[in-house]
């Protein structure tokens, strides 16, 4: 009899012990977890070409992080096709935390674009967080007799098909941010496709083409200098950088909004508290001062939202874009 309860008590505790050390161990690992990420270089895929918008963004905040950790985050340029060459490699990456992806906004564009991509973004892809976004200015040559976006709008309608518009390539930011314009609008504008951002604003500068939608940094100097006349900026709100200049909403198409975003991604099954550490020390080095004023001179207005915010914007953009392509009838290979 005591020998049966003897036994009993024993084994209740030794299950108990184990039980204890078992709780002890995983609360343990959780905390090192949390607390020893990042452990070895991070490798920051940015999908576009070195000097890029998404380039300057992502090497801002990758010198942050590595002050912020001690530890490296190592820039890996990998350009080509829209930006899908890069995206497919960093959803195809070990989902471990130590490679992510910064991106601009044509992640969002590339699904409706592109026929045949071997990834599928909200599925292979997890947000992490929209860091910042860049508006753009609409300019015209100083030739086009209009000086407001109204007065553009009506020249465009009595004159269908007359004025054109330069972009960066057909199915760039540039090109599709210009046809959101004439589909919000309904006017009729001819493209005229250019190779890169720069030859599309020397065609405007000269007088090759009439109209240009592109990023501020681009443009202001040229509006300042009084070569081309600045009509309105993209975004809903005006820009610090021009406040005089109206947001092409206000001024006379309604709802119209358009704006470079860059945001980080990285490959799905990522551990959660990877996911939201990265989300939480973005959030808080590009919310100094020192990185606002850095990112207030590139135009750049700063976010820092939660994965799911960056997720249910994505969704949208995604949406918004393929309306956008189909209206164009553009299609890449």
């Amino acid at each position: 009899m005591y020998d049966a309860v003897g036994r009993a008590a024993f084994a209740a505790l030794a299950l108990l012990t184990l039980m204890t050390a078992n709780i002890v161990s995983a609360q343990g690992t959780a905390r090192a977890s949390v607390g020893d990420y990042p452990t070895k270089p991070v490798r920051m895929i940015v999908p576009l070409a070195p000097g890029g918008g998404s380039d300057i963004v992502g090497r801002i905040v990758a010198l942050e992080l590595f002050n912020h950790w001690g530890q490296a985050v190592v820039v890996d340029n990998r350009p080509g096709a829209g930006s899908t060459v890069g995206t497919s490699i960093a959803a195809k990456a070990p989902a471990d935390g130590y490679t992510v992806l910064v991106s601009s906004s044509s992640i969002a564009i590339s699904p409706a674009l592109y026929k045949n991509l071997d990834f599928d973004i909200m599925r292979d892809l997890a947000g992490v967080t929209l860091i910042a976004s860049q508006p753009s200015i609409l300019a015209v040559h100083s030739s086009v007799p209009v000086r407001s976006v109204k007065e553009l709008i009506a020249f465009a309608r009595a004159h269908p098909g007359k004025l054109t518009y330069a972009s960066a390539g057909p199915g760039s930011a540039t090109h599709l941010g210009t046809e959101l314009l004439k589909y919000t609008a309904g006017i009729d504008l001819l493209h005229i496709p250019y190779k890169s951002a720069g030859q599309a604003t020397s065609a405007l500068l000269s007088g090759e083409t009439q109209i240009l939608l592109t990023n501020m940094a681009s443009v202001l100097p040229h509006v300042r200098s009084g070569r081309i006349k600045a009509l309105g900026v993209s975004s809903l709100k005006r820009s610090p950088l021009a406040p005089d200049l109206p947001t092409v909403a206000e001024a006379g198409v309604p709802g119209f909004e358009y704006t470079t975003w860059y945001g980080m991604l990285v490959p799905a099954g990522t551990p959660q508290f990877i996911v939201n550490r990265l989300q939480a020390d973005i959030a808080n080095i590009i919310k100094t001062p020192q990185l606002r004023e850095r990112f207030a001179v590139q135009g750049l207005d700063i976010y820092g939202t939660s994965p799911a915010e960056f997720e249910t914007f994505m969704n949208s953009e995604i949406a918004k874009w393929s309306r956008v392509v189909q209206a164009a009838g553009v299609r890449a290979e």
